[in-house]
C-alpha cells in the first residue's frame, strides 16, 4: 500500500487541522534545519517499530526531498496507524512554497554532505596530483572509490564514522 504524496499547501492545511508533521530525517539532518512544530522521528527509530505518535488525526511525512518517504512507504503506512501522507519534495518543496524553515547554520553538516565533501575532494585531489606530479596519485581516488563501494555493500562507511568523531560533530563542541 502506498502513501498519498500532497503538496506543501495540503500538508500546511491538514495540520492547521489537526494533522501531525513528521521528519524522519537523522538527527544531524534534523538539527541542521527543520520546519517549525514538525515532530523528529527518525526512519531508523520508526523501522524498529518505536515509537508510535499518539492518537493522530493524520499523519504527514517528510525527508529532504521525498525519496526516502518514498522507498519506505510501507513501514510508514503501518507506523503511522491512521491517514498518511507524503510532501512531495519533502523540505526542499516546503522550502520553495515559501513556508517557514527553522535553520541553524551553528550545527555541523549533515554527516552524509560531509562525506560527499571529503570523498568528492580527495579524487579531484588525487587526480589533479596524478596529472601535475605522479600517476602514483591516482591510487587515492581508487582507494576512495574502494571505500565508497564497500560502504554501500556493507552499509560501513569508514570515512562517515572518522567524520562522527571530529571535533565540529561533537556535541561539547556545538555552539548554542
Amino acid at each position: 500500500m502506498s502513501l498519498k504524496t500532497i503538496s506543501p499547501a495540503e500538508a500546511r492545511d491538514l495540520m492547521n487541522q489537526g494533522a501531525v508533521l513528521v521528519d524522519i530525517r537523522d538527527g544531524d539532518e534534523h538539527a541542521r534545519e527543520h520546519i517549525p512544530g514538525v515532530v523528529h522521528l527518525p526512519l531508523s527509530e520508526i523501522k524498529q517499530g518505536r515509537p508510535e505518535i499518539e492518537n493522530p488525526r493524520a499523519v504527514i511525512y517528510h525527508c529532504r526531498s521525498g525519496a526516502r518517504t518514498m522507498a519506505n512507504a510501507e513501514a510508514l503506512k503501518q507506523a503511522a496507524n491512521c491517514e498518511a501522507y507524503v510532501v512531495e519534495g519533502g523540505l526542499e518543496a516546503w522550502r520553495k512554497a515559501g513556508f517557514p524553515v527553522n535553520v541553524d547554520r551553528k550545527q555541523p553538516l549533515s554527516l552524509i554532505r560531509q562525506v560527499q565533501i571529503g570523498a568528492g575532494g580527495l579524487v579531484v585531489l588525487g587526480i589533479a596530483l596524478g596529472y601535475i606530479a605522479s600517476p602514483w596519485f591516482l591510487l587515492l581516488p581508487g582507494f576512495v572509490g574502494a571505500g565508497l563501494l564497500q560502504a554501500g555493500i556493507t552499509g560501513w562507511c569508514g570515512m562517515a564514522n572518522l567524520l562522527q568523531v571530529m571535533p565540529w560533530n561533537s556535541p561539547r563542541w556545538a555552539r548554542s
